[in-house]
C-alpha cells in the first residue's frame, strides 16, 4: 500500500526531518557537509507552502489580514538571496531550493505568530522576544545554506 500523499510528491518524513532541522539553529553539520548537504537535495515547497498559510492564517487569528504582504515579502527574499548566494558562491544555487529553505525557516516566526495569537507582542515583551525569533531563523536559514553550498 502506498502512502496516501506521494501522488501530489509530499514526503511527511523530509518535511519532519527539515522542520527539525530548522528548530536546531546551533545544529553541528558535518564536516563533510554529506548528510547535510543532500538534506535539502529534494527542493520540495510542500513545507514551505504549509508554513506561509500557517504564518498568514495565525497572523489572521490575531487580527492582522497580512496575505499580501507575507507571499510579497516572501518572494522578493527569495529574489534577492538566491542573487546573494549566486554572487557568493562558487557552484551557485537553484531558486527552487533557496525558496525551499527560506520557507522552512519561517517555522519559528510561525511560533512568534502562534505566541502572537495569545499575548500582544506591542509592548517591552514584544521587543525582546521577536529580535531572538528573526535571529532564529536567520541562523537556521545561513546554516543550512553553508552546509548546501560548502561554504567556510
Amino acid at each position: 500500500m502506498r502512502a496516501p500523499l506521494t501522488e501530489l510528491d509530499i514526503n511527511l518524513p523530509h518535511i519532519y526531518e527539515k522542520s527539525l532541522a530548522v528548530l536546531n539553529p546551533f545544529h553541528q553539520f558535518s564536516p563533510d557537509h554529506t548528510k547535510d548537504a543532500h538534506m535539502m537535495d529534494d527542493a520540495d515547497l510542500a513545507g514551505p507552502l504549509m508554513y506561509c498559510f500557517i504564518f498568514g492564517m495565525l497572523l489572521l487569528l490575531a487580527g492582522k489580514s497580512q496575505f499580501g504582504y507575507v507571499y510579497g515579502v516572501g518572494l522578493f527574499g527569495v529574489v534577492l538571496i538566491y542573487l546573494l548566494l549566486n554572487l557568493m558562491s562558487e557552484g551557485g544555487i537553484d531558486a527552487s531550493r533557496v525558496s525551499s529553505v527560506l520557507g522552512y525557516c519561517m517555522l519559528p516566526l510561525c511560533i512568534l505568530s502562534a505566541i502572537n495569537v495569545f499575548l500582544r507582542l506591542n509592548g517591552w515583551f514584544g521587543f525582546i522576544i521577536s529580535p531572538v525569533f528573526i535571529l532564529w531563523c536567520s541562523i537556521s536559514a545561513s546554516g543550512i545554506f553553508v552546509s548546501i553550498l560548502g561554504m567556510h
